[in-house]
């Protein structure tokens, strides 16, 4: 029973996890703005440009009432929020290609070269060496 809660105390505690938790709270959040969007702005302009409103549009089969109008504005709200996820995400994506382009290029700098070859033996040395450690002979200063 130890391992069990250890292993869950495990799980919980990755950042994974918390980064989840996080996205979920952040996407009601947001998903309350992009229905108070729908509700309150789109939803009324759609119905003044067809002069109706579709949250009333309602059929009666056998005293069932099929409420249709909600089922369209339903759609409406996933296609906007599908939308703007749409938009984040590839928003999001830039920006980490942007910055992984970045970490490339810093990493395929070259590095300034540690050794150079000596003049008269042609043996590799130190780049700050003034005498060359197999033939002994001075190194000339180098112009930079």
């Amino acid at each position: 029973m130890k391992k069990f809660f250890g292993e869950f105390k495990t799980f919980i505690s990755k950042g994974n996890v918390m980064d989840m938790a996080v996205g979920v709270i952040v996407g009601g959040a947001f998903s309350a703005i992009v229905s108070s969007l729908t509700d309150d702005i789109i939803n009324p302009l759609i119905g003044t440009i067809f002069k109706m409103d579709f949250a009333n549009l309602v059929v009666n089969i056998n005293g069932a009432e099929l409420r249709y109008g909600a089922f369209i504005m339903a759609i409406i709200n996933f296609i906007i929020i599908a939308f703007v996820l749409f938009l984040v995400v590839k928003g999001f994506n830039k920006l980490r290609t942007a910055g992984e382009n970045l970490k490339k290029k810093e990493e395929e700098a070259p590095a300034a070269p540690t050794t150079k070859i000596c003049p008269f033996c042609k043996s590799e040395i130190p780049i700050d060496a003034t005498r060359c450690p197999h033939c002994t002979s001075e190194q000339p200063e180098e112009a930079e």
